[in-house]
């Protein structure tokens, strides 16, 4: 299996970090006694960030410093133009002394944007630090202050570790911003059953993600199904891959309802078309322009879609499963490639918040519902079972019948530990053993009358992910709750005695949140029971500070989140809404800003 090389699949280029050196504009020695240090502050950031970072797509980042350092006005103008030229979509400012901060700041006000101040004493860095975010709070542009944590001599050109945190964390945080402005959300269908994540809220994309949404009606998957809307010859080779590496599992259904050989045959053929148009419909596909459907080709732009499925499809036809499933993960008949974002019931607040994930991770991302805790009074009860270690305060049970990417099987190792990987990592023989433990069930007719798969894995435990779910609250608007924690490994009979209790033919993940002894954290029920929807996405990694950072360059308030307290990044202004109480603050400073792109 192949690695795919980097693939960038929207329309325009990637973003860019604009790096903006800023000094003293005095001439006559002061400006030019600082020009050398000014611009290898840019230089390194540029640096660093090129080497520790990559997009999603996989490809590296880019960095465009500008041609001067900025001492005043004419000179910013200069640097906003280039910067204007040259895709950039962040921005962050270097200076290791005092210049004039309303003349040189960035004023555009849709780039995110960050201040490195230098922590030295020859020159008064935290001075022009302070002052300029002072003027940003003023002129109501947030930006984060990033201010080393141990005084440095003029001739250190070390970045602290400090400070590369916080630049990364910036960074990691703009460019995901910036890469969903102008793409599209797709929604397949409409809303299932009632979930109120699937009535897609346009103004919430529009305002708070920069995103359009695009809708087609599933009847579209027919009419490409019927009249062979697709690459032929990429199906024959799909289908034979599939038929090679995705193993069926046991048929739950009774006997008398069961399917014949030849209609799951027939429904792994609907399947593998249905992936394929699912993809075609959200990037495009040039060989459909050389087969005569050239508006089809096209595609929608989408960097995060949605199936509905259930009722209306699922009730007649095969359902999404495999779709949504092998296209979330990094592997297919392609090779290791840049997962997909398809949300399961195009729940698409759960499908927005595994795309802000895979674009802070590169990693793919599972769909879950958060079905059941499990106390460890119940399951003594039930198994004669005692949980231990993480799992000593009970364990919440994540299942669900979509789009839990193959990935989350836990078979890609680092050091012998389990994780997921970003593709780029990704080797063949990791592809092959998420695929050797996924099982692909003939679909629960209780729940799908009209057939198809369902995948099937147990997580391996011991990996750290985080839990993460966007929810919209009539009045208030977006608001983003967090749960840092680990996978749990439980022993195999106890697993498959919780697991028989629910849908053993869907993938499952146990999960113990990380608890700190109060509000919604104080216990593994208080978790769930404070959890604000039915689903929630799942990252690998302890990664909510990169997701606290994100939010608040959205403006999207945090809810509840169990991040150590000095992690957590956000604009400098945050603390004038209140430092002694952080989370009041951040829902202040959101309602006063509003929406990044309102």
């Amino acid at each position: 299996m192949n690695i795919v090389p980097p693939v960038h699949r929207l329309r325009g280029a990637l973003p860019t970090i604009g790096i903006r050196p800023a000094i003293d504009g005095r001439r006559r020695g002061v400006r030019e006694s600082l020009e050398h240090q000014t611009m290898a502050m840019a230089r390194s950031v540029a640096a660093l960030i090129h080497k520790e970072l990559r997009h999603a797509s996989g490809h590296p980042v880019e960095c465009v410093i500008a041609d001067t350092c900025i001492g005043g006005v004419s000179e910013a103008a200069r640097c906003a133009d280039k910067f204007s030229r040259s895709d950039v979509g962040a921005t962050i400012t270097v200076t290791p002394c005092w210049c004039y901060g309303a003349e040189t700041m960035d004023m555009d006000p849709l780039h995110p944007k960050a201040i490195w101040g230098f922590n030295g004493t020859e020159r008064p860095g935290a001075v022009y630090l302070a002052a300029t975010l002072a003027g940003h709070a003023q002129k109501g542009l947030p930006a984060f202050g990033i201010y080393g944590r141990d005084v440095q001599d003029t001739s250190d050109t070390a970045i602290p570790e400090d400070v590369q945190r916080k630049l990364l964390l910036f960074a990691r945080g703009g460019l995901a911003a910036a890469t969903m402005r102008g793409a599209s959300y797709l929604a397949f269908g409409g809303v299932s059953m009632g979930i109120a994540g699937s009535i897609v809220d346009q103004d919430f994309f529009q305002s708070y993600l920069g995103m359009r949404n695009e809708t087609v009606d599933m009847t579209e998957f027919v009419r490409r199904m019927e009249r062979s809307i697709y690459d032929p010859i990429e199906y024959g080779h799909a289908l034979t891959w599939v038929k090679a590496n995705c193993s069926e599992g046991p048929d739950l259904n009774p006997p008398d309802q069961q399917r014949s050989r030849a209609q799951k045959d027939a429904d792994w053929e609907t399947c593998v078309k249905m992936a394929l148009i699912a993809r075609d419909l959200m990037i495009g596909n040039p060989r459909l322009a050389e087969l005569g459907y050239e508006e089809e080709s096209e595609g929608h732009n989408a960097l995060a879609s949605g199936f509905q499925g259930q009722r209306q499809w699922t009730d007649h036809l095969p359902n999404g499963d495999f779709l949504e499933a092998i296209l979330c993960s990094s592997f297919d008949w392609t090779g290791i490639r840049q997962p997909y974002i398809v949300a399961t019931e195009n729940d698409s607040l759960n499908g927005a918040t595994m795309l802000l994930l895979h674009l802070l991770t590169g990693r793919a991302q599972m769909f879950s519902d958060v079905r059941t805790f499990w106390s460890p009074e119940a399951v003594q009860r039930v198994t004669g079972h005692t949980l231990s270690g993480d799992a000593a305060g009970g364990i919440i049970h994540l299942i669900n019948s979509g789009a839990s990417a193959l990935d989350a099987s836990g078979r890609q190792k680092t050091n012998g530990a389990s994780v997921m990987k970003p593709y780029w990592d990704i080797t063949p023989d990791e592809a092959r053993a998420c695929l050797d433990a996924t099982r692909w069930y003939p679909a629960d007719l209780g729940y799908f009358r009209g057939g198809g798969f369902s995948s099937q894995f147990t997580t391996c435990g011991g990996m750290p992910c985080t839990m993460a779910r966007v929810n919209l609250v009539r009045g208030l608007g977006p608001v983003l709750q967090i749960a840092e924690g680990w996978t749990v490994e439980l022993p195999e009979a106890v697993d498959q005695a919780l697991q028989d209790r629910t849908s053993p033919g869907w993938p499952t993940t146990w999960f113990a949140p990380r608890l700190t002894g109060s509000g919604p954290y104080a216990d593994v029920y208080s978790v769930m029971n404070n959890w604000g929807a039915n689903h929630g996405a799942i990252s690998f990694g302890h990664v909510g500070a990169d997701l606290i950072t994100l939010a608040s360059i959205l403006r999207i308030p945090v809810d509840m989140h169990n991040v150590p307290e000095m992690q957590v990044f956000r604009p400098a202004v945050w603390s004038r809404f209140g430092a002694l109480d952080p989370q009041g603050a951040d829902y202040r400073a959101c309602a006063a800003y509003g929406p990044l792109y309102a």
